[in-house]
């Protein structure tokens, strides 16, 4: 009787003990704002399109305790250099004190070595329009099995709509209207809408796999 409660004790304890890993498989999300987002699976820490100027053009502030908790060692991926996606400032700040590797339209061969040395981690780039910028990129990342599309501020929806089988889309909002009007389907489990005014209303029958990112320090979790 003894042994046998010895063994239903350790049974239990391995089942707890997987379970745990198991739920410690994700790459969590956090929205920070406009289309600034901190990315992690616990071990590489991947910000995209921030630090940008709090602010900037009407668009999102964020507190400063964001950047003070930006990781150490740090990867920056940057769709362009417009000041609601980019601070040189902010930039030069946080690599000086917290290190890192910055990567965007200017070094994109060095973005693609990046992923090349990285275990279970690949990008591809796709040259996208944005008529006020001559050198912008939008970025699909595959990580631990899973695609995560981030668009920017590409203006029409075509690229998106080549891209099958994503687990999340992230696109601003007139990206979905676009492709609403040319019947384009975008093939994803998840989609955030963000890059949105501080006050900007989205309405209208929003679909389930849709969620609106209007509120920063929303966290989305994607399992692996």
């Amino acid at each position: 009787m003894k042994l046998s409660y010895t063994i239903l004790i350790f049974v239990l304890g391995m089942i707890f003990s997987f379970t745990g890993i198991a739920q410690s498989n994700e790459i969590k999300i956090k929205f920070i704002g406009n289309c600034g987002l901190h990315m992690t699976d616990g071990e590489l820490n991947i910000y995209s399109d921030f630090p940008y100027k709090s602010g900037a053009f009407g668009y999102m502030k964020f507190d400063d305790s964001e950047i003070d908790s930006i990781r150490e060692n740090s990867i920056f991926i940057f769709t362009h250099k417009h000041a609601d996606h980019y601070s040189g400032k902010n930039m030069r700040k946080t690599l000086r004190s917290k290190g890192g590797k910055k990567y965007g339209p200017w070094n994109i061969k060095k973005l693609k070595q990046f992923a090349e040395s990285t275990h279970d981690f690949e990008i591809e780039t796709f040259k996208t329009k944005h008529r006020f910028s001559f050198n912008h990129y939008s970025y699909l990342i595959t990580w631990h099995g899973k695609k995560i599309f981030l668009s920017g501020d590409t203006e029409s929806a075509e690229t998106i709509g080549e891209i099958k089988n994503m687990d999340m889309a992230f696109l601003p909002s007139w990206i979905y209207i676009d492709a609403k009007e040319k019947g384009i389907k975008i093939d994803a489990k998840k989609i955030g809408l963000y890059h949105l005014y501080p006050n900007e209303k989205i309405t209208g029958d929003i679909p389930e796999k849709i969620t609106i990112l209007q509120n920063q320090k929303t966290i989305i979790p994607i399992l692996y």
